[in-house]
């Protein structure tokens, strides 16, 4: 799953599960959202392939938040890394040269934990989470289940958060326990892949999207492209939807889920899961049809 055209085909496999929307009849292409973006009043900004890729943030992309901000746009980073609350995302953005503030960042993490308390009261997780993740901020109670699998036996539900410690054994491992004893799984981060400089990483959703297949698990979506994320960054611009759009690298994402959620889409070519490819022969493919691309942020 490192390569563009296997993680779009797995994004058609379990389209089913993602939100319905409409689109465009076609794209309007630019070389940058500079040139597009008298057409919103603000911009919901995905951070891989948007804002950066990895640890590098893309070349311009800082001047272009400059730019908006001086054009009178408001912004808002709307992150599926659900390893971050928002205040660690907000210092690793600062860290790569962007002003955010605080109310300008929504994580996918941040957005789960807002509603997991009303989903499932006190419950004992066991979360698949990165190194260090301390759990302070989830409701109810967490361990780490990668460092102690038999926590997969026991507790009232599986966290999936992270998967960068995450191996096919420990997969195993947590098929054979939820074929025993099935507990909901709460997925804070969809995301199939996501780019980093030396390739595309693999991320918690296509993992659950694997126990689904499997197991027939029941699974709660916080993050793009579900609902709950795009409301909340909506809140923080304090725009409508129809006047704001999603700007992601991504088609079963980004733009279906900024679509999903009545905004306007604007698809990143050059940075992110189609790098080096031609995004018209995906588009047409999926139908998934935003509303511009742009080959640059």
């Amino acid at each position: 799953m490192r390569d563009a055209e296997a993680a779009f085909l797995r994004y058609e496999a379990v389209r089913g599960r993602l939100p319905a929307a409409r689109f465009p009849a076609e794209p309007v292409f630019a070389r940058d959202l500079g040139e597009v973006a008298d057409r919103w009043d603000g911009f919901v900004l995905d951070a891989f392939g948007v804002l950066n890729v990895g640890e590098t943030p893309i070349a311009g992309a800082v001047a272009r938040m400059a730019e908006l901000r001086a054009r009178g746009k408001k912004l808002c980073v709307l992150t599926n890394a659900a390893s971050y609350t928002r205040a660690e995302a907000l210092v690793k953005y600062r860290r790569l040269g962007f002003d955010f503030t605080e109310d300008e960042v929504v994580s996918s993490r941040d957005v789960a934990v807002s509603r997991i308390g009303a989903l499932m009261p006190g419950a004992h997780w066991a979360a698949l989470a990165a190194e260090g993740d301390g759990f302070g901020d989830i409701p109810g109670r967490a361990g780490d289940a990668v460092a102690d699998p038999a926590l997969f036996d026991v507790a009232d539900g599986v966290l999936f958060l992270s998967s960068a410690r995450w191996t096919p054994a420990l997969q195993r491992r947590l098929i054979e326990a939820l074929a025993r004893r099935p507990i909901p799984i709460v997925v804070a981060n969809p995301d199939l892949v996501a780019p980093r400089e030396d390739g595309l990483s693999q991320e918690p959703g296509l993992f659950a999207h694997d126990l689904i297949d499997r197991l027939g698990v029941v699974a709660h979506w916080y993050g793009k492209p579900f609902a709950d994320g795009f409301h909340d960054a909506c809140a923080r611009t304090g725009l409508p939807p129809e006047r704001l759009a999603m700007v992601g690298d991504t088609l079963h994402t980004d733009v279906l889920g900024g679509r999903a959620a009545g905004m306007g889409a604007v698809l990143v070519a050059d940075h992110g899961l189609f790098a080096g490819r031609d995004v018209r022969a995906y588009i047409a493919r999926s139908g998934i049809v935003p509303d511009a691309v742009v080959a640059t942020t």
